[in-house]
């Protein structure tokens, strides 16, 4: 280990840090505080040549590679090499070929501030601290899928050091294969350093939530599981139930209540954004009402996703579809009346153009959902073990008739549920997968899936 850290501190022009160095803990902390990571060693890469030379010293010296942006869904790394991305940061924007050139540690807010200057947008996922590039690896479902795809769709060509050490691009007419794995396929390919993403032309639309205060609850989200059903693919909306704690940073309508909380984005005439929001408006008395013409560059503002580090614990399916006897159902195991240790529980409404792959092919997995579930915990970790866990199992156990045997990878909790790996692609995508990475990763350096 003594020779790869010296080999590395030699050839790498960022840090190079190992257990018990001062400012190792930081370099390996993510957004979930409740995963350590405790790798064999550390390396902040700053540059393209960095990425390479780590590869080649780890494959030298036989020790897996992984990497850690912002650490949103990294699951505890405990051996081998941890790759940190937060320096090799950057964004530029062609206008003319309406394309953003991404480095590997940015995040969405820097794309949506670059491409916003030139009235150009990122189909982006629900939060804008996301990093880029992990997201986007697992296909990723914002709330604009149903209008403009998953977010991998807009995928124009990747940057990557492959297993064997090369520098490679892949895009429609180079490693064409490795492509098509990259758009979806999630990880086990090699360290991506650069992603190219095709942009829209989008300065506003009508969007924003509405929060219900408990009475309103099953009137409303009966209304909106009936309304999902008349949506063109221009509108698109995800439900949620929270449970909020009486804490100061909680506005003070929602604070210490259980609400239901309806998000919206349509993009098209404002009027007829309106006229379509109408029937959920009708539904109940709003507590808090912010639908309305938003700025293309606050679109994060509808899911409003947390974006300090916490404590995270998660767990997302897929649905088949769903009906007044799911929502029957949903009601009766999370609804108000319910003591449930889940802070949130999360539909989205999928379907339009999520369920229709890119004329090239991807490796997208889940694209036949017509809605997803998500389920957050109480942010403690004494109940991650088995708490949380068994709650989560006796939603599922309620709502199997509606579950969907496959799933997207990004809603896989790191394949915490049994066969959700396999699950979260087509039989036929799975296995060309494993090809593609034989062919790119030949000695394993990137292991991927469940530990």
């Amino acid at each position: 280990m003594d020779e790869l850290v010296e080999r590395l501190r030699g050839e790498v022009g960022g840090p190079v840090l190992v257990p018990g160095d001062e400012g190792f803990a930081e370099e390996v902390a993510g957004f979930n505080t409740a995963v350590t990571h405790s790798p064999a060693v550390a390396v902040g890469i700053t540059s393209e040549a960095d990425a390479a030379a780590v590869v080649r010293a780890a494959a030298d010296a036989g020790l897996p590679i992984r990497m850690l942006a912002t650490g949103h869904g990294t699951p505890a790394v405990t051996d081998g090499v941890l790759v940190t991305t937060s320096r090799l940061t950057g964004v530029t924007v062609d206008p003319d070929q309406k394309v953003a050139h991404i480095a590997a540690g940015s995040r969405w807010a820097e794309v949506i501030a670059a491409a916003g200057q030139h009235g150009l947008a990122p189909i982006i996922g629900a939060s804008d601290a996301v990093g880029c590039i992990g997201y986007t690896l697992g296909g990723g479902l914002g709330p604009l899928a149903r209008t403009y795809g998953v977010s991998s769709d807009w995928a124009r060509g990747f940057r990557i050091v492959t297993g064997t050490g090369e520098v490679v691009t892949a895009n429609a007419d180079e490693h064409s294969d490795l492509f098509w794995a990259l758009r979806g396929g999630k990880g086990g390919f090699g360290l991506v350093t650069s992603m190219d993403f095709a942009l829209v032309e989008l300065t506003t639309l009508y969007g924003g939530s509405v929060f219900f205060d408990a009475p309103d609850i099953a009137r409303v989200f009966m209304t909106w599981a009936s309304w999902t059903k008349t949506l063109p693919e221009t509108a698109n909306s995800s439900v949620v139930i929270l449970r909020l704690p009486p804490l100061e940073f909680i506005p003070e309508p929602l604070r210490g209540k259980t609400v239901l909380n309806v998000r919206f984005a349509f993009i098209g005439d404002p009027a007829e954004g309106q006229r379509l929001f109408r029937p959920i408006r009708d539904a109940g008395t709003a507590i808090v009402d912010s639908v309305g013409e938003m700025p293309a560059t606050d679109i994060a503002l509808i899911h409003n996703d947390p974006k300090d580090p916490v404590a995270a614990w998660d767990q997302g399916v897929l649905l088949r579809d769903i009906d007044a006897g799911f929502a029957s159902a949903f009601l009766e195991v999370v609804g108000p009346e319910q003591q449930v240790p889940l802070v949130a529980v999360e539909i989205r409404h999928l379907g339009g153009a999520a369920h229709r792959d890119v004329p090239e092919g991807s490796a997208v997995g889940g694209r036949g959902g017509a809605y997803s579930l998500v389920m957050i915990g109480v942010p403690d970790p004494g109940l991650f073990e088995t708490v949380l866990p068994a709650a989560a199992g006796g939603v599922l156990d309620r709502l199997s008739a509606w579950v969907s045997p496959e799933t997207t990878v990004n809603f896989a909790a790191a394949f915490s549920l049994p066969c959700s790996y396999e699950a979260a692609w087509p039989a036929d995508t799975f296995a060309r997968l494993a090809e593609v990475r034989a062919s790119y990763d030949p000695q394993e350096l990137f292991p991927y899936g469940p530990s």
